[in-house]
């Protein structure tokens, strides 16, 4: 049975080859792989080709495959995350949390009234949340009891011991990594999962 090598096996030669160009071949399967690599470490292009025999009712078959699997780097000027849309059943329920427990400001500069459903921005940052007052496909119940195995948005904080004994004193419950890194999870009252995880000053 011939061998193959695989894309995959191709791309990792790239990070062992000093020099902008390769190309090898195997002796018991005529396959070629070429790409270049850039000033960067980045591969700006991979062509594998490959050509196997074989023997199917006594007559030899041969098999040419052409594939470009790595192309140049996709770039269109990403900057950040601006904003994580959640739903809330009633939004002044909603700003109770997220104002008075997590201590969030709302962003007055956002429009209310260009949408056609109640909302709020909320400062995380230099980022957002959007309280949307939707109707949410999602079940209230049956989810997953540690926010971090659910969808959830996470938010960087200083210091996750101070953020506990405010869960603790309004009594939300809430889940420890489960890793030990310092980060929290919890839920807001529409079982929305939020993280918040302690990075360095």
């Amino acid at each position: 049975m011939a061998s193959f090598l695989s894309p995959s096996a191709a791309i990792s030669l790239q990070h062992k080859l000093n020099r902008t160009s390769f190309s090898a071949i195997s002796p018991n399967t005529p396959s070629k792989i070429s790409h270049t690599i850039l000033g960067n470490g980045r591969c700006q292009g991979l062509y594998f080709k490959t050509k196997a025999k074989g023997s199917v009712e006594g007559s030899l078959l041969e098999k040419e495959s052409d594939t470009a699997s790595i192309d140049e780097k996709i770039d269109y000027g990403v900057i950040g995350v601006h904003h994580v849309g959640i739903l809330c059943e009633n939004l002044e329920r909603s700003l109770e949390f997220y104002q008075n427990i997590l201590g969030l400001e709302i962003n007055e500069a956002r429009p209310h009234d260009k949408l056609p459903y109640r909302g709020a921005w909320l400062w995380v940052g230099s980022e957002m949340i959007h309280l949307m007052e939707l109707p949410n496909p999602d079940p209230f119940t049956g989810r997953p009891e540690h926010g971090g195995r659910d969808r959830h948005a996470c938010i960087a904080i200083r210091d996750v011991s101070k953020l506990q004994a405010i869960l603790d004193k309004a009594g939300i419950p809430y889940t420890l990594s489960r890793s030990g890194r310092p980060a929290i999870f919890t839920r807001d009252p529409d079982a929305n999962a939020l993280e918040f995880t302690q990075v360095e000053a």
